[in-house]
């Protein structure tokens, strides 16, 4: 009533009334909506007024509204509030809401819906780890999860369980990041086992491509037969040579002799003797006392060595399994250059990708560094000693490309700034140098399975910027300087890492302090360097089959201290100096034409005693 007399008062207050057709009060209906819009900004905004035709608006959608609707749920499902499920494993109790479980996961749904479990409270999951579940849950109300290397291995068979999908794929995303010559293995039988074929995929393309790496750790040898035949026999392994696959199915079986030896047979068959050298067959095959006492791998040794005696058409014709090379699919590559000095020391570190022909920055190292010495070895880069700007150093830092980042690892006994560093039967060997007051004879390695370093032998020589290679399993110190004679050197000595010893060889025709050192092929190169004042541009090879060095085609540029390593039968030589200024541009040398070309693109800015390595460009 009181409504009533508001509205006939304020009727009467506006003046005379106009009655429709129909005995509608037009009038009144107007005052009516100017009374209730009183407090409207404009009283327009209440009328209709006719506009132009124009398009439908869409609806109003908030895009924050889910998302913190399921805040609001998460909260309540942590307060135990109208929850109407607890899920149990292993004891543990996760309360939850069935709506929301069924909404996010096809395994909760069918269980809601189409099962007994749909009007139980509380459900236990057998094969359900807890830590799992919990984080599982936590995902389908937050949807965010944290893959550890700790909970990899519980939260992927729950997650494949529970038909929790995408997170089960962020599983496979975090173990196929960590691919490792040490784990992979591991990682490959685990994708097996829970059905992820992408991830498995990814792993045995991995393992064979890192196949040399692969077969020195421990998760080789604890390998069935089965799984190192089906290894061997891939025609896409990429090793260095055939003597690889000996050895490691030599290895695999001594691991446990008395259980193992009668699969020798079965393992040689995938061997591709014929492919290796008729020297290492006579000098190692021969001479293994495990094939000597079988019949068939002696057969397959005679095979190996009648296909050496054939020649020409014969040798075409003559086809097992056996003679036919592996064909290896590698991995795209790139060029790593580290540090160096510019005209100081820099952190910088740039990649060169040979498809895209262009330069890109990666991850920074730790501290600045110059004059180190580079070397790859597990799939990982090793920068080592070098000069910081203010010290000579011992420490390393180690670069993982697939995850950008750097890390430190045991430093060296001796503070080596220019010297020269190569891996040798997996492991780094660190070479002469300077470490602040005087030239070093002295050398050590590093055994990445103990992580630590030890000396080795000295040389007969001091040599600073020396460079270093390795051919044969032999590895030569090239030239530098001695500090003393206050002359740079043409000298080369060698390192016999079973005799821990080192002896001379054939003197280079020129003295060669910064010289770069590459090898193709078997053939050692050494690359400009100076001698005193001049900087040299010419280039010499050294054959350790005739102990000769000998003169090949020069450089465009006169280039010391530059980077150089070998890819598809290619020589790359990486900035350096030319006695006046830091170079930032890279040749190419073709021992098939005996010439030099220059890389389409130069490095972003010149460097010298800057590190380089060819690396696997991450995926």
């Amino acid at each position: 009533m009181v409504s009533s007399r508001l509205y006939l008062k304020e009727m009467d207050t506006v003046g005379q009334i106009n009655t429709g057709d129909n005995g509608v009060e037009k009038q009144g209906s107007c005052l009516l909506l100017r009374y209730a819009s009183q407090n409207s900004l404009d009283e327009s905004s209440q009328k209709h007024v006719p506009r132009p035709s124009s398009k439908e608006k869409p609806p109003y959608r908030n895009h924050h509204h889910t998302h913190r609707a399921f805040d609001v749920m998460n909260v309540m499902r942590k307060q135990n509030l109208l929850c109407d499920v607890t899920l149990v494993a292993d004891s543990i109790e996760v309360p939850a809401h069935k709506m929301v479980l069924a909404a996010c996961s096809p395994y909760f749904y069918a269980m809601f819906t189409s099962f007994e479990e749909s009007k139980q409270e509380r459900i236990t999951l057998q094969g359900v780890d807890s830590q799992a579940l919990q984080l599982l849950v936590e995902y389908v109300y937050s949807s965010e999860v944290h893959v550890t290397e700790e909970n990899v291995q519980v939260l992927l068979p729950a997650a494949n369980l529970l038909q929790l999908t995408d997170v089960r794929d962020a599983c496979c995303d975090f173990l196929q990041a960590q691919l490792h010559p040490t784990n992979c293995l591991g990682i490959r039988a685990f994708a097996d086992l829970h059905g992820c074929l992408e991830l498995l995929s990814h792993a045995e393309t991995y393992i064979e491509q890192h196949f040399p790496e692969v077969v020195e750790c421990e998760e080789f040898l604890t390998l069935s037969h089965q799984q190192v035949s089906k290894l061997i026999c891939s025609d896409r392994l990429t090793v260095p040579s055939e003597e690889k696959v000996f050895e490691c199915v030599i290895a695999w079986v001594h691991h446990d002799l008395e259980s193992r030896q009668m699969h020798l047979a079965e393992l040689m068959e995938h061997v591709r003797l014929p492919l290796l050298s008729q020297e290492y067959l006579v000098q190692r095959v021969e001479e293994e006392p495990l094939l000597k006492a079988n019949l068939q791998c002696k057969d397959y040794l005679i095979e190996a060595l009648k296909y050496h005696l054939l020649k020409g058409e014969q040798k075409i014709l003559f086809k097992t399994p056996r003679t036919k090379p592996r064909q290896p699919v590698g991995l795209p590559k790139v060029l790593l250059v580290v540090g160096g000095q510019a005209p100081k020391a820099i952190r910088s570190v740039e990649c060169y990708d040979f498809k895209e022909e262009r330069w890109y920055q990666v991850a920074e190292m730790p501290t600045r560094r110059c004059r180190a010495g580079l070397s790859m070895i597990g799939g990982c880069v090793y920068a080592v000693g070098g000069f910081n700007g203010s010290l000579r150093v011992r420490t390393v830092d180690v670069y993982d490309a697939a995850l950008d980042q750097w890390s430190s690892c045991a430093s060296m006994e001796a503070r080596r700034s220019t010297l020269g560093v190569a891996v040798l039967g997996n492991c780094i060997y660190a070479v002469g140098g300077f470490d602040g007051s005087t030239g070093l004879n002295s050398a050590e390695m590093y055994d990445p399975r103990t992580h630590e370093w030890r000396m080795i032998a000295p040389m007969s020589t001091r040599r600073s910027s020396v460079g270093v290679g390795v051919v044969n399993g032999l590895l030569y110190a090239v030239g530098g300087y001695d500090g003393a004679s206050r002359q740079c050197l043409s000298s080369v000595e060698c390192y016999n890492p079973e005799t821990d010893s080192w002896s001379p060889v054939t003197e280079m025709s020129a003295r060669r302090s910064g010289a770069g050192v590459g090898v193709l092929d078997g053939i050692l190169y050494a690359v400009g360097g100076h001698d005193g004042p001049l900087v040299r541009k010419s280039v010499e090879s050294y054959n350790p089959e005739n102990k000769t060095w000998t003169p090949v085609a020069d450089m465009a540029l006169c280039r010391r201290n530059a980077g150089v390593v070998a890819l598809n039968c290619m020589l790359y030589v990486v900035g350096g100096d030319d006695g006046t200024s830091n170079l930032a541009s890279v040749e190419v040398y073709n021992p098939k034409t005996d010439s030099w070309s220059m890389l389409p693109s130069s490095m972003g800015i010149g460097r010298s005693y800057a590190g380089v390595a060819i690396i696997d460009k991450p995926m």
